[in-house]
């Protein structure tokens, strides 16, 4: 099993409003892609958390191995999610894989 963490930055020049409506966005279609991709175990996503976090986004991903996963990130139905709602809105993204 592979882990795949991913945490974004929502762009500052997003008003309140729409950083509500992105993360919103951003974790239905995220979810959404659980069992349609093969491979893809699991999708979490976090939208709640501490004032002290300096994230807005959380992924937490599993897939069944490094393929898997490497399959996932070209996948057509990944890639619409992401160009369609995570980069218009994300400055910074950071991640892991274990």
């Amino acid at each position: 099993m592979v882990k795949h963490i991913i945490l974004w930055k929502l762009k500052e020049t997003l008003t309140e409003e729409e950083k509500v409506q992105a993360k919103k966005d951003i974790k239905e279609n995220l979810e959404a892609l659980e069992g349609q991709i093969d491979g893809l175990l699991k999708m979490n996503i976090r939208i709640e958390y501490l004032p002290s976090s300096s994230a807005d986004i959380m992924m937490d991903s599993e897939f069944e191995n490094e393929d898997a996963l490497k399959a996932y990130q070209t996948h057509p139905k990944h890639q619409h999610v992401a160009n369609t709602y995570v980069r218009p809105n994300v400055e910074t993204r950071l991640s892991m894989d274990f």
